[in-house]
């Protein structure tokens, strides 16, 4: 699941990025409210965690901007600002829940899960399906016919963004950039190790292996029939 970070103390925001992608999470990190306004409004997050002063753009202005916007992705405010009053304002500007600082990152954690886990907008997707392999993006289980398949976290993003992009040519760029939020050494063979053990758990026991190797382009995903008539 993707998590969108808006903060602009950069200890706090690495801590959170750090913690975050630890337990699965890919991250898209903003330090500045324009910079963070932007990727609100026009990617798409599972949910966000927004401190509320931001230079240029204040969270609640973001957060105000969101929901104008009809975008119903969960928020937590994040900030220093603890008193009633505060909380409030941030509720009704569209926040979902309030975390005040200095916080605790396994009860951040808990109320992350539990923003996923409450009911989601029509037309979000909460569950993925290729072919016979079925991701429950919530409850964060996946199984192949009647087996279940246990994954690590990084293993889990990595499976999400192939079926995501189930049919399509995936390159390693774009592994790095999305499942590992790097940006630079494409050569680097963690992408390898991983889509080894990725296939080690999807494909071993079945007759059509459905995580394929694009010699020279990337990685595919495709359901066994359609892996099969190519």
């Amino acid at each position: 699941m993707r998590i969108l970070v808006i903060e602009d103390e950069a200890e706090v925001a690495a801590y959170l990025s750090k913690g975050l992608r630890e337990h699965g999470y890919t991250v898209e990190q903003a330090s500045d409210g324009k910079d963070g306004l932007f990727l609100a409004l026009y990617e798409e997050f599972d949910a966000m965690i927004i401190d509320r002063m931001l230079p240029n753009v204040d969270g609640l202005s973001i957060i105000r901007s969101v929901r104008q916007a009809n975008i119903a992705t969960p928020v937590l405010i994040l900030s220093a600002l603890g008193q009633v009053d505060d909380r409030v304002a941030g509720l009704r500007e569209g926040s979902d829940d309030y975390l005040v600082k200095p916080f605790s990152f396994s009860e951040l954690i808990a109320r992350l899960e539990a923003l996923l886990r409450r009911p989601t907008p029509s037309g979000s997707q909460t569950r993925l399906v290729v072919g016979d392999l079925e991701m429950d993006l919530l409850g964060r289980t996946v199984h192949r016919g009647q087996d279940t398949i246990e994954l690590k976290p990084r293993e889990f993003s990595l499976l999400e963004y192939l079926m995501r992009h189930a049919g399509q040519v995936v390159t390693r760029t774009m592994l790095l950039e999305h499942v590992w939020d790097y940006h630079f050494d494409p050569q680097t063979n963690v992408i390898d190790v991983h889509i080894s053990r990725l296939r080690q758990k999807i494909d071993r026991g079945y007759e059509q292996e459905m995580l394929q190797t694009v010699r020279g382009a990337g990685y595919t995903l495709r359901a066994p029939e359609q892996a099969k008539s190519e």
